[in-house]
């Protein structure tokens, strides 16, 4: 079951983008069939899954107006991220990162963004989410093109924490090199990004990871925070177990 901040951020979803629909679209001709793209001028009728991922994953030189498309999707799109059911999460750019949904109406931007948020804070109090956690955070951070929300909504909860060890232990081999830990998301300032996801780690990561029994993690963790040369020049590296 949903936490009752998703559960009330689909539902207005469901208000919001009721009976939307892209009248004119008939999508590319090289990657849909007439069927297909009718699909998106008929409001009110579910889209087989299948197509749905398509439709929601394929970037905007797809499409005649790739928003109106999203409008047309998101009731069904997000219900599908809550239950998991969406395909391809995490592992291909999500439509709503390529569409510019802050211009939209206000009533309708709040809805995506409060979505957003409300789908992230869920998993993260979710012991066994359907997707791994480093792809709904990176999903959320590309429809939000930022980190900081998801990152200050990412208290420590015995949950979350453990959720924390399985991100800090993809992300922290390039933080600590100062490279991109995310597979398809590149914002428009990476190096701001990383800067912002290693101090996060280094100033709340270190006493979380400990308390998990991740000694090893938590020193990197705190690694992270400093400047470059301090970082290789720290005792760690000398024990044997650093480079294991």
């Amino acid at each position: 079951m949903p936490t009752p901040a998703l559960a009330a951020a689909l539902a207005d979803i469901d208000t919001v983008f009721n009976g939307f629909a892209s009248p004119a679209e008939t999508g590319c001709p090289l990657c849909y069939a007439p069927e297909d793209a009718a699909w998106l001028r008929t409001p009110y009728t579910t889209v087989p899954p299948g197509l749905l991922r398509r439709f929601v994953h394929d970037g905007p030189g797809h499409f005649e107006d790739h928003d109106a498309v999203l409008r047309r999707l998101l009731p069904q799109c997000a219900h599908a991220m809550a239950d998991g059911t969406l395909e391809d999460v995490g592992w291909a750019p999500h439509g709503l990162s390529r569409a510019d949904w802050r211009s939209w109406p206000a009533e309708q931007a709040a809805a995506v963004e409060a979505f957003v948020l409300a789908w992230w804070q869920d998993v993260l109090t979710t012991p066994e989410p359907p997707y791994p956690v480093t792809d709904v955070f990176e999903t959320c951070a590309s429809i939000l093109r930022a980190t900081t929300p998801l990152l200050d909504g990412w208290d420590a909860q015995p949950v979350a924490d453990v959720h924390l060890v399985d991100c800090a232990q993809t992300w922290l081999y390039d933080l600590i090199t100062d490279h991109w830990p995310f597979t398809w998301w590149q914002p428009e300032d990476e190096a701001g990004a990383v800067g912002e996801l290693r101090a996060w780690l280094a100033r709340n990561a270190p006493d979380r990871l400990r308390a998990q029994g991740k000694e090893d993690l938590a020193i990197r963790a705190r690694l992270v925070g400093l400047p470059y040369e301090e970082r290789w020049n720290d005792p760690y590296w000398a024990r044997p177990s650093a480079t294991g």
